[in-house]
């Protein structure tokens, strides 16, 4: 579960009107702080990103796929 902290930041970033994946973003930087402290197995930077963005539905962000990559 994120934190409050962060849950907040979210919260806060969706009042002002930012795109959900700028709301997303703010798990981010959390995730890659779990990871540093060894609390997942993740090892690599994406890998940080790809859950801290999957953490987005506990909030009801809706985030469009980006066909950019593929």
């Amino acid at each position: 579960m994120p934190e409050k902290k962060t849950i907040e930041r979210t919260r806060t970033t969706k009042r002002h009107g930012k795109s959900p994946s700028t709301q997303a973003g703010e798990f981010v930087p959390e995730e890659i702080e779990h990871i540093r402290e060894g609390q997942h197995g993740a090892r690599s930077t994406r890998q940080a990103i790809a859950i801290g963005l999957s953490r987005e539905p506990a909030l009801s962000l809706t985030i469009n796929p980006s066909t950019e990559y593929g």
